[in-house]
């Protein structure tokens, strides 16, 4: 049985990380294994409409990659440099032959995926800011497949630390690298997340 500090400290460990060591990949079985972690989420109204698309290759990764924005805060970055690049991806799509809403299923499914990867060594980004199309186009998925995210996987080549902020509603929250090029994520203070 997991404790609850056991799950604190998985849960802090899973951060946002956007550089990787590309030289280490990750085995098929490994992203199979993330990927059945869905199946025990929680799913609105038990449809389970979510399907996930493996990406590993070095010509599909390649091709994927100019369709995705990384980082909208960090402004004069472009993305991880091809040594940096991500040793996979999952794709999550929406089978829309089922349902055009999710409800809370992808949030849901992600978190799971990529707690079992940390669980592994294995940390990622989850993307939303990318060009549905040409990832659609690039992967040759059915039309019926919506993309919804792009989790980018890969053992980490940064390190990312949480900060808290100021506890101000107006507090700066955007993610920055600092002097020694460490991530550093502010989040709010407890104080500021519980009503009265």
């Amino acid at each position: 049985m997991t404790t609850f500090d056991e799950l604190k400290s998985l849960l802090e460990s899973n951060r946002s990380y956007r550089r990787f060591d590309a030289s280490r990949g990750i085995a098929d079985a490994t992203l199979r294994h993330l990927v059945e972690l869905t199946r025990y989420c929680a799913s609105g109204r038990n449809l389970q409409p979510l399907r996930y698309r493996i990406v590993t290759s070095d010509d599909e990764r390649d091709a994927l990659f100019p369709a995705l924005k990384w980082a909208g805060y960090l402004t004069q970055w472009d993305g991880p440099a091809v040594d940096e690049r991500p040793a996979a991806y999952l794709v999550q799509c929406i089978d829309t032959r089922l349902t055009a809403n999710c409800l809370c299923d992808d949030g849901l499914q992600l978190e799971a995926i990529t707690l079992g990867a940390a669980s592994l060594g294995i940390h990622g980004c989850i993307i939303k800011a990318f060009n549905a199309d040409n990832v659609a186009r690039v992967l040759s998925l059915p039309g019926y497949f919506k993309p919804l995210y792009v989790l980018a996987l890969g053992y980490p080549a940064e390190k990312v630390v949480v900060t808290d902020t100021d506890g101000t509603p107006d507090a700066d929250i955007r993610y920055y690298r600092d002097a020694d090029d460490t991530h550093v994520v502010p989040k709010r203070p407890l104080c500021e997340l519980l009503i009265g």
